[in-house]
């Protein structure tokens, strides 16, 4: 069964469906095809330079966009070589004849590339594709099995270098394919290879490549998903050899059937964040107590620091930056006092800034019912030890200290007790906390949704990210599964809908220091 196809640019990956996806590595987890690409151009520009010519040859200087995607993208080593050197009217034999002074062949010039590949990895790093990460993490979260595949024969050292090997359960490289005597692509040989290492059917399992010979060895294997990853122009021509969707974003893809008890990725690596951005522009949303201020039991005592109040005013200077609390937007932005941020107060309730102000009216419809709510919780909870309540514009919050927590039934008992004689109110959770709100359609996600509308930054080139540590939060964590990243701030693993998972505020702050310095360097 094929995924189901949400709109022009999502795509579900289903439990139910699949097993197992491969990845190419050159190209769709990493950025590796452009060091093999420069290592290439190196290579043969430095032979083609010292050749003596011959009549018919075609010396001219290796051109990457041309030459590496039409004779040695995906292909093993060897092949691409001699494809290469015949384009140009160049035979040379594969291995040296019986004169050890003859250095002209296909597998010297292969010694040679991998040389200055290693070298150029050594120097340079390599950088992986974000969006990829992100999508190898919800599958593995889902029970699914990941495996990569690369016709390179460093596939192991492009790995560790990026710090990735822990992410597949199997692998298949182009020193592996040559032991295994098996044929490159685009016959199939390897990718099954690849699944039955994984132990799963080929039609159980997704295959997502970046070259038309990787698409058409796809369709021989007769894989159950066949993804083209291309933001080029090989669209069209991925499509006739068989890809059944082709994809420019793999962000836009999403996992079905997670175990419930999911838990975000913890984020030592804050390169897995800018790594999805991109192409992109970053929005980002954050909540206050908790996770830009230390939380504490009573929220008026929660301040920020002047390194964080000067961290966010420099962030907002590059990104669009929006400040999301239960608490009233007035309180909010007293205690962060930056006038270059949006705020969006009470859930979202009640959101200002630059010019923009939005405070819905079935809120203002329910301060009478709040009013009286008020008067009637305060009748019964008067005097119980832990437990204060305190009014805000558009809510009624219940706090429980350490010693409050022995009362808390007591007190969600006296929740429901008033909030059947108001039924435009509904009562919701949070962190130490029950709220009473009024009972309208809108939450943190809404709230998020409505600002990128506003702002014109609702496009498919926009990444929001939305930090937060409380259950409020998750709405928002849930709707950015599909287009942006969810991130939550606990001290310890736990189940949620956020991607990645950082300890504290300051860890927060760390956060917003590396995409300062990101911005900073893309612009």
């Amino acid at each position: 069964m094929k995924p189901q196809e949400i709109n022009d640019h999502e795509l579900v990956i289903s439990r139910d469906d699949f097993d197992a996806v491969i990845f190419h590595l050159d190209g769709v987890v990493t950025h590796a095809n452009k060091v093999h690409a420069a290592a290439w151009k190196q290579t043969f520009d430095s032979y083609l330079l010292k050749r003596n010519p011959q009549i018919g040859e075609d010396l001219a200087p290796f051109h990457i966009d041309l030459d590496y995607r039409r004779y040695l993208d995906g292909k093993p080593r060897d092949t691409g070589i001699k494809h290469f050197l015949s384009s140009r009217h160049i035979n040379l034999p594969r291995e040296s004849p019986d004169d050890p002074t003859y250095t002209n062949t296909i597998r010297r010039l292969g010694n040679r590339k991998d040389l200055i590949f290693e070298a150029i990895l050594q120097q340079e790093g390599i950088e992986a594709y974000g969006c990829a990460i992100a999508l190898i993490h919800q599958l593995r979260k889902a029970g699914i099995k990941t495996g990569v595949v690369s016709a390179s024969r460093h596939c192991k050292m492009v790995l560790e270098r990026g710090a990735i090997e822990d992410l597949f359960d199997a692998q298949v490289d182009g020193l592996e394919a040559e032991l295994l005597e098996l044929d490159g692509k685009p016959d199939p040989y390897v990718l099954l290879e690849l699944a039955r290492r994984l132990g799963i059917a080929p039609a159980r399992t997704v295959v997502i490549e970046d070259s038309v010979i990787g698409v058409t060895a796809c369709r021989r294997g007769r894989f159950g998903l066949n993804i083209g990853f291309d933001s080029g122009d090989r669209r069209e021509l991925m499509l006739e050899h068989g890809a059944d969707h082709v994809l420019d974003d793999l962000c836009s893809v999403h996992v079905e059937g997670a175990v419930d008890d999911e838990l975000p990725t913890d984020l030592v690596d804050m390169s897995l964040v800018t790594n999805q951005l991109t192409g992109k522009q970053p929005v980002l949303f954050i909540d206050y107590g908790g996770t830009l201020a230390p939380a504490t039991h009573r929220t008026e005592d929660v301040p920020i620091s002047k390194k964080t109040r000067r961290t966010l005013r420099k962030t907002a200077r590059l990104i669009p930056l929006t400040i999301v609390s239960g608490r009233d937007v007035e309180d909010i932005c007293m205690q962060v006092g930056l006038q270059e941020l949006y705020y969006a107060g009470s859930h979202g309730l009640d959101i200002r800034g630059h010019h923009i102000h939005l405070e819905l009216p079935e809120g203002d419809e329910a301060l009478q019912d709040l009013d009286h709510a008020m008067e009637a919780l305060g009748r019964l909870l008067v005097n119980l030890p832990g437990v204060r309540i305190e009014r805000k514009r558009f809510a009624i919050v219940v706090h429980f200290n350490d010693e409050g927590m022995d009362n808390a039934e007591r007190a969600a008992a006296a929740m429901r007790q008033v909030q059947t004689q108001f039924p435009r109110l509904k009562i919701t959770g949070g962190k130490e906390v029950i709220e009473l709100l009024p009972d309208i359609d809108w939450d943190k996600a809404r709230a998020m949704n409505w600002l990128l509308s506003e702002l014109g930054m609702d496009g498919t080139n926009v990444l929001p990210i939305y930090i937060g540590d409380d259950v409020t939060d998750e709405v928002a964590f849930t709707k950015l599964r599909d287009r942006g990243i969810g991130i939550l701030v606990a001290d310890k693993p736990q189940p949620s809908a956020a991607t990645y998972r950082v300890n504290n505020p300051e860890e927060v702050l760390e956060l917003l220091k590396f995409l300062i310095a990101y911005m900073e360097d893309r612009n």
